[in-house]
């Protein structure tokens, strides 16, 4: 297989788009991921897949903390921000949670230690310790097969 039809596969699984965010000296960094997942409820653990060349990468190093902002449906356009995908400068404000970076209006923050860190292959996972978390009560941004959409209501027969 090529890396095409790997990546096409991979596209086909409907995720949420979040924004890793880390601060380094007072300079907040952030990045748009939908490699995220928990992995532990005792303790409460997640896990976040950084790509070798993503500048973010030694920024959580050094931090040693990060954030995983679980984006709204409202939200593409930070989604776009933190992807690079939008040319012109926009300046993001941040709250914080636990003293850690996060995106207000997010459908969840939650703030993390990391606790382990490996490296596979072409990117790094970083295993998370959940410090705390808040909560919205709003609609999340959804990413399947390279594009942006939204949940639809279900349908009951």
């Amino acid at each position: 297989m090529d890396d095409r039809q790997f990546r096409t596969a991979m596209g086909k699984f409907a995720t949420g788009v979040t924004v890793i965010a880390t601060d380094v000296d007072g300079d907040v960094h952030g990045m748009t991921a939908n490699a995220f997942m928990s992995v532990s409820l005792d303790p409460k653990l997640v896990v976040i897949s950084i790509g070798d060349k993503a500048r973010i990468l030694e920024k959580i190093k050094q931090s040693q903390t990060f954030s995983v902002n679980i984006l709204a449906a409202d939200q593409q356009e930070l989604s776009m921000i933190f992807a690079g995908q939008l040319k012109e400068h926009r300046e993001v404000e941040f709250d914080r949670l636990d003293g850690k970076p996060v995106l207000n209006g997010a459908v969840a923050q939650i703030a993390c230690e990391v606790s382990t860190v490996h490296v596979e292959g072409d990117h790094t996972l970083f295993i998370g310790r959940v410090t705390d978390i808040h909560l919205e009560d709003a609609e999340p941004l959804i990413f399947y097969s390279g594009k942006y959409r939204a949940l639809a209501e279900a349908v009951t027969v």
